[in-house]
């Protein structure tokens, strides 16, 4: 295991098991200048700058002690020229990935607060903008993932060769960070890509293996989602005689009476009809049986979907009535949702064709199959699907169910622009002034 005070090498620490060579052992020539050069501007070692001050002696906070800039270039320690071999492009290398582990560090510090923001019961409707803001920033970091494998992919696969057996036993896939993050945003351990027929957690120091686990049985932003979107209000109205799903499946139904229409008019009766018509039968027996709760609740046994029925129910109302002003907010964190799935997704993708690119079908420095891994990984790893797919139940604007008045005017603002508060719900204005209706349930 790695010394706590040393800086780690590519994606993280060597397992347990693994007698991992110190990578704290300076070369007597480069790093003993390097050396010198942060004592003189700091008058610290690398191992004792965690103690430094961020405030100079006058009390002013100085740059680079507060983001302890000399600790943080101490930390390429290029194996190549610890055995006197200079790699030029191992500096690139290790660069590239220590500043992916800090991006992932930022980004298990916004799922932290997104989750802790979703947990609340009720979430204040303030707190809705938030969780979307956080969200997004989450998407940009992961845009910057993935745009960053074109840094690393100037290196050669030839170049790569001149310090690529020194990091055996050392992988990408013991990066704990992304295995947290995973786990944060709410991977099924039954859905992981079994490392070497062994658990992913076995292949983490101890300590890391702790974290990544007690993770699993925290809470995740999947699980804060769901149970925020059973509290989602609209769905029915007994005094206004309202149920959503009701009318829902009413105007699919509709729909799918004009399809069969549209396909006995615009063509003649023999074979290619009877199959047109069959397919049609099939289709829309299809759409409903899914729209049952017990067939719904039967494909979650299966892990067929994940999503409760009434959170996937809350989810459809949101996206279908996304232009009611208060749904606005809550169908942009649910966009979100999906492109943090997709961002990983596109991350996993260039990871892998990357990992194609450089070492072809060998088997990976941790002993993975390598590129076919991580290709396989990409059939696993979306954790939003249900989200995803709710595009298969969509209907036409035109077709939507009629909102009564009083939910309409739930979802709509308190006050109309240029005049007093309205006393009836019925007789709101949609301009916007403040939220009347909630789904910070």
């Amino acid at each position: 295991m790695m010394n706590s005070g040393v800086c780690p090498f590519g994606y993280g620490a060597q397992p347990a098991t693994v007698a991992a060579p110190k990578l704290n052992a300076l070369a007597a020539s480069d790093e003993e200048a390097s050396a010198e050069k942060i004592e003189a501007r700091a008058k610290v070692t690398p191992d004792s700058i965690v103690a430094v001050e961020t405030t100079s002696a006058g009390g002013d906070t100085y740059y680079s002690d507060y983001l302890q800039v000399d600790k943080l270039l101490s930390c390429q320690q290029m194996r190549s020229r610890q055995i006197g071999k200079p790699a030029h492009d191992e500096m690139l290398f290790i660069v590239v990935h220590q500043v992916y582990e800090l991006w992932f560090k930022q980004i298990l510090h916004e799922l932290d607060h997104a989750i802790a923001l979703f947990a609340q019961n009720p979430v204040p409707e303030k707190d809705i903008a938030q969780i979307y803001h956080t969200l997004a920033r989450i998407v940009s970091i992961e845009k910057l993932l993935v745009e960053q494998i074109e840094i690393i992919e100037t290196l050669s696969p030839l170049d790569f060769l001149d310090f690529r057996d020194l990091l055996y036993p050392a992988s990408g896939f013991q990066s704990w960070q992304f295995r947290l993050i995973e786990n944060k945003l709410g991977m099924m351990s039954d859905k992981r890509v079994r490392f070497m027929h062994k658990a992913y957690h076995t292949q983490l120091s101890d300590e890391h293996a702790t974290v990544v686990q007690e993770a699993e049985a925290q809470d995740s932003l999947f699980a804060a989602v769901e149970r925020w979107l059973e509290r989602i209000p609209f769905l029915e109205d007994l005094e206004a005689g309202f149920s959503f799903w009701d009318e829902y499946k009413k105007s699919a139904g509709a729909i799918y009476d004009e399809e069969k229409q549209k396909i006995i008019s615009n063509s003649e009766p023999g074979e290619m009809r009877d199959v047109q018509l069959q397919e049609w039968a099939s289709g829309k027996k299809s759409f409903f049986a899914l729209l049952d709760e017990s067939a719904h609740e039967d494909m979650r046994v299966k892990g067929q979907r994940r999503l409760s029925f009434k959170a996937t129910q809350a989810a459809l109302l949101i996206t279908l009535y996304r232009d009611e002003p208060v749904l606005s907010l809550p169908w942009n964190c649910l966009n979100a949702l999906i492109d943090i799935d997709n961002g990983m997704q596109h991350w996993r993708h260039r990871h892998s064709m990357m990992a194609h690119r450089m070492i072809g079908t060998k088997v990976g420095t941790g002993g993975s199959s390598g590129y076919y891994y991580l290709r396989a990984t990409l059939q696993r790893g979306r954790i939003f699907d249900d989200i995803s797919n709710l595009s298969t139940y969509l209907l036409p604007k035109r077709a939507l169910p009629s909102l009564p008045p009083v939910i309409r005017a739930k979802m709509n603002f308190v006050f109309a622009v240029g005049h007093s508060p309205c006393p009836n719900p019925s007789q709101h204005s949609s301009n916007s002034g403040s939220a009347q209706g909630s789904t910070g349930q």
